[in-house]
């Protein structure tokens, strides 16, 4: 009867993910950027989009902030305008009290996006940086 106050082990509590777990975290710099959130409200009858700022960005995720209190889904996908970057699957992670959540993305960023991303960016610490057009 000893066992009676342990909790039990499942097969899930032994499981686990590399996306989550195991992956590198990756330093978030910090950007000023326009970004979209879209998501299905309602089931799949109604699709809605909101508006935000990325503040913070790595390859891996980012903190946008949002202008109002917004009830984000636990899936969504993320666009950046400016940097022609649309479509990317994200999940909510956090979010925080002051408007502001922390999203992680379902594919890694690659440089590539990230360094335009950066172009794009109204950030003093980014003022310097410019597009190589060969590359798009």
């Amino acid at each position: 009867m000893a066992t009676a106050n342990r909790p039990s082990t499942t097969y899930l509590q032994r499981e686990e993910s590399f996306m989550y777990d195991r992956e590198n975290r990756f330093r978030m710099e910090d950007t000023m950027n326009a970004g979209r959130l879209e998501y299905t409200e309602n089931g799949m009858t109604h699709m809605a989009a909101r508006r935000c700022d990325v503040i913070r960005i790595s390859l891996s995720g980012a903190i946008v902030a949002f202008i109002t209190k917004v009830d984000l889904p636990k899936q969504f996908y993320f666009d950046i305008p400016d940097a022609r970057i649309s479509k990317v699957g994200a999940i909510l992670m956090k979010t925080f009290a002051n408007n502001t959540a922390e999203i992680r993305f379902l594919r890694l960023l690659t440089q590539k996006e990230l360094d335009r991303i950066f172009v794009f960016s109204t950030h003093p610490a980014h003022k310097d940086r410019v597009l190589d057009v060969r590359s798009w």
